[in-house]
């Protein structure tokens, strides 16, 4: 294992993909995933597997027997958090991001080793960062208007006061995404992933959150697929 395995060793990012989007992923395998030493997954929804999972090393894709639109987001969150805890026996942790980022930095290997690099040195440092993100404070529960972007989702969904990191891209270590998992119908009756993974996650992991100015690391694809 050279010096780059090594500094990922217990780390897997998972990236939320669809079928219908297939050419973002293959976009983000052209550019930074290309050369990324950090093992990564598209995660896509099929909800005719035969089992829970499965996962194509080769092809790097994690199947989740969920659906695959965008209202069943939460769901396939959940169902790829536990997929992989229940394979990776090492896991320390999950980085998440969607399928329509790209990363702004030339070495995306540069990047991550930075990354796990804060990681570990928090550790060190006898605290651990168990959420990391671009924090969003919610101070004042109201009801979201993102069925404006996303016209398939409710119009009176409730966004109660909390914090949680946005969806472009987040960390969790292995004791959160076990804590969530404990509580994921609760997750999965949710329509909003990011908020919904904060709202649940309890507080006592986010003491030692972490804010990531995820907007300077990563953009939004230029690509869109109808």
């Amino acid at each position: 294992m050279d010096d780059m395995c090594a500094a990922f060793e217990g780390c897997v990012m998972l990236i939320m993909n669809c079928e219908k989007y297939a050419a973002k992923a293959k976009k983000q395998k052209k550019e930074w995933l290309k050369d990324l030493k950090l093992p990564y997954y598209h995660v896509i929804g099929d909800p005719g597997l035969e089992d829970d999972y499965v996962f194509q090393d080769k092809k790097r894709v994690l199947w989740v027997k969920t659906n695959d639109d965008y209202n069943s987001l939460p769901k396939k969150v959940v169902a790829a958090y536990a997929a992989t805890r229940s394979r990776f026996y090492d896991l320390k942790y999950i980085f998440k991001t969607d399928d329509d980022q790209m990363l702004q930095f030339g070495d995306a290997n540069a990047f991550f080793q930075r990354i796990t690099t804060m990681l570990i040195n928090a550790e060190k440092e006898t605290y651990k960062i168990h959420y990391a993100g671009n924090i969003v404070n919610v101070n004042q529960s109201y009801i979201s208007q993102y069925h404006k972007i996303h016209p398939e989702l409710p119009i009176d969904l409730p966004v109660m006061a909390t914090k949680y990191c946005s969806g472009r891209f987040y960390i969790l270590s292995e004791e959160v995404v076990d804590e969530l998992l404990k509580k994921k119908h609760y997750i999965e009756s949710e329509f909003l992933e990011d908020y919904a993974i904060g709202y649940y996650m309890d507080d006592l992991y986010k003491v030692t959150m972490k804010h990531l100015a995820t907007n300077v690391f990563f953009k939004d694809m230029d690509l869109w697929v109808d």
